[in-house]
């Protein structure tokens, strides 16, 4: 089984956060620090590329831990400690996971800190979501066609295949420093932006020498030297996990609650041409390559002030509550210009521009840029 062509592997293989928009900080990096660079065969950017694509993967464990620090506020860990969801918190602060794959079918991931645990398995059809700190669990049925995966955080091999779907005439693809990570020799593919204008820096994907499944994934900011999102594995195994891996045994008192599954749009590459514009006429986008900026129209006019005033929305499943919407709006600062006025979210790898008029702008650039976004 291809892992850059298979959505199960990609979303289950290590669990972190997707792309860059993480935020946080922490100490545990110095687990990531390589050995002695490995002497290893030469291979061309080409071939690892081609290693990339055409890695096969039928089951794995391990220990990840995952790093990032954008330098921006809080705002995620914020909306995860509103939410409730443990796993929302992996967008803040430095954490370890445990993970085991033993085919499309069979995926666990346990999110370990002081506090307790949460799991997630999936067994065929079913999934289970597990919260120790309240012993609580939610069971759902997948559709038989098995399209409708359970949420998870993306992994590298998901962030290495976006970052291969940006390879084109605007980024340059050389070979970097072989590596140890995770006791395994690994070679090191790099993805350099040509338009000065992004705020990244580079890519790096350390791609395990034999087995050629990314062992690390790694994004430099422009002028850093240290990577603004990083993730790792300390142990990885890739032998077939016991199937008891993938089994949920309830423990002693847990409230399980039973949610159904509806049908869901199939993902954008099962879409016809043109239909998803058809279905987003209110989302556009301005410039190319790694300097690409999304401008999108949300559905309250009343723009972000007038949420922060009236206290964001009513609390649901799984959204912030009011008062933590009106927090994490109102810490925003002000910005304005012939463009408008809203409010910046600007850190080391990207920039959020929320005008009051009701318009998100974001890019992997400078605020400058969103600007000149937003006078279209």
């Amino acid at each position: 089984m291809s892992v850059m062509k298979n959505r199960a592997v990609l979303r289950w293989l290590v669990p972190v956060t997707a792309g860059v928009a993480v935020i946080g900080g922490g100490a545990a990096v110095g687990t990531f620090a390589a050995g002695a660079d490995p002497a290893l065969p030469p291979r061309s950017a080409a071939q690892l590329l081609d290693d990339l694509r055409t890695s096969r993967l039928d089951g794995l464990s391990g220990t990840v831990v995952q790093r990032a620090d954008l330098g921006l506020p809080p705002i995620a860990a914020l909306a995860g400690q509103a939410s409730g969801n443990q796993l929302a918190g992996l967008v803040s602060g430095t954490h370890t996971l445990r993970v085991w794959y033993g085919g499309e079918d069979r995926q666990r991931l346990a999110l370990v800190d002081t506090l307790g645990e949460q799991d997630v398995l999936r067994n065929g059809r079913d999934v289970w979501t597990w919260n120790s700190r309240e012993n609580t669990a939610v069971h759902r049925k997948l559709p038989a066609d098995g399209k409708d995966l359970p949420s998870a955080p993306a992994t590298p091999a998901d962030a290495a295949q976006q970052a291969l779907a940006a390879i084109d005439p605007t980024t340059a693809v050389t070979v970097g420093r072989s590596a140890t990570v995770a006791g395994r020799d690994a070679y090191e593919l790099v993805l350099t932006p040509r338009d000065k204008a992004s705020l990244v820096h580079q890519v790096r994907i350390a791609l395990d020498a034999k087995e050629h499944v990314p062992l690390r994934f790694e994004v430099l900011a422009d002028g850093q030297d240290e990577p603004a999102f990083e993730v790792a594995f300390t142990q990885v195994d890739f032998r077939t996990p016991d199937a008891d891996q993938f089994r949920f045994n309830p423990p002693p008192g847990v409230k399980v609650t039973e949610e159904t599954t509806e049908a869901r749009p199939g993902p954008a590459t099962d879409r016809k041409p043109g239909a998803a514009d058809a279905e987003r006429p209110d989302v556009r986008t301005v410039g190319t390559g790694w300097t690409t900026v999304v401008v999108a129209k949300l559905g309250d006019p009343a723009g972000l002030d007038g949420a922060a005033k009236a206290g964001g929305t009513k609390a649901g499943a799984g959204a912030p509550d009011a008062d933590m919407l009106a927090k994490v709006l109102g810490d925003l600062p002000k910005v304005s210009g012939d463009w408008g006025s809203g409010r910046l979210l600007s850190g080391k790898l990207f920039s959020v521009l929320l005008t009051d008029d009701g318009r998100v702008v974001a890019g992997l650039v400078t605020p400058e840029r969103l600007y000149q976004a937003a006078k279209g």
